[in-house]
């Protein structure tokens, strides 16, 4: 049987191991929907406690946090931070070095 959009989704993200980072087009791609983006962010926000998705590893293509202060940013960074994943001046992640591509 075919697994849905979501379904793949999921499963993606719950594979970006620790210390690396996904962006939302690329899951989207590797998915099925090389347009979907947005799709990915809202499985993120609608999903993500109930599938137990590690969501701070997902950031968009510039490698930046597309939460907003106080809701949820700081939470996001510290928690790549602490699996070592490092910002640049911009406070984007370094791609080149921490991007995981599915």
């Amino acid at each position: 049987m075919n697994k849905t959009f979501k379904e793949t989704v999921t499963d993606i993200i719950k594979s970006v191991p620790r210390g690396k980072v996904a962006t939302y087009g690329r899951i989207a791609t590797a998915a099925g929907n090389p347009r979907g983006a947005r799709q990915v962010a809202y499985i993120l926000h609608s999903c993500s406690r109930k599938e137990n998705l590690p969501w701070h590893r997902v950031v968009n293509r510039q490698g930046g946090i597309s939460l907003k202060p106080n809701h949820g940013y700081e939470l996001q960074k510290k928690l790549l931070e602490e699996e070592g994943v490092e910002f640049n001046e911009n406070s984007c992640v370094d791609l080149a070095n921490f991007l995981w591509v599915p």
